[in-house]
C-alpha cells in the first residue's frame, strides 16, 4: 500500500448537492424544489408570521393607551453615599470628573439622588438634584449648582 492510494471509505464522503447546474448535477429541472407553486420560486419564502392571507393577530387586537417611554428622560444616577466615599471635603464634583473616575457614562445627564450620609462639604454641579440630596448637601455647608443640559 502506498500513500496514494489512500482514499476514504465507499459511504464516508458525501457529494455535494449543486442545485440548478443542468442534468449532470442530477437536480436539474426543478432543483429540489418539487413542482409549481410560490415556494419553488426564488425569493418565495414567506415570514413566519404570515397567516395565509388572513388578517394578521397582530392587526386584529385593538391597540390601547399611550406609552411615554419615547420620550422619556434617562440620567445617570448618583447617590450622596456614593460622592461620601470617593471625593474629600470642598472637592468639586461635576459630569466631567465622574466621567474621568468612571462613575458614569456620558452619554446621560447626571441626577444626583440623597440616598446615604454626606459628612462633607462638596461643591456639586449637575443637571437635576432630589429634593433630599440638596437638603443634605446645603446643611453640611456644600453647594448644589444646577447645569443645563
Amino acid at each position: 500500500m502506498k500513500l496514494y492510494d489512500l482514499k476514504p471509505q465507499p459511504g464516508a464522503k458525501h457529494k455535494k448537492k449543486i442545485l440548478g447546474h443542468g442534468e449532470g448535477s442530477g437536480h436539474s429541472g426543478s432543483s429540489t424544489r418539487g413542482m409549481k407553486g410560490q415556494k419553488s420560486r426564488s425569493g418565495g419564502a414567506k415570514p413566519k408570521w404570515f397567516e395565509g392571507g388572513q388578517m394578521p393577530l397582530l392587526r386584529r387586537i385593538p391597540k390601547r393607551g399611550f406609552s411615554n417611554t419615547r420620550f422619556e428622560k434617562k440620567y445617570s444616577i448618583i447617590n450622596l453615599e456614593t460622592l461620601e466615599k470617593k471625593f474629600d471635603s470642598n472637592s468639586i464634583v461635576d459630569p466631567a470628573v465622574l466621567i474621568e473616575k468612571k462613575m458614569i457614562r456620558k452619554d446621560f445627564p447626571v441626577k444626583i439622588l440623597g440616598d446615604g450620609e454626606l459628612t462633607k462639604s462638596l461643591i456639586i454641579k449637575a443637571h437635576k438634584f432630589s429634593k433630599s440630596a440638596v437638603d443634605k448637601i446645603n446643611s453640611r455647608g456644600g453647594k448644589a449648582e444646577i447645569i443645563q443640559c
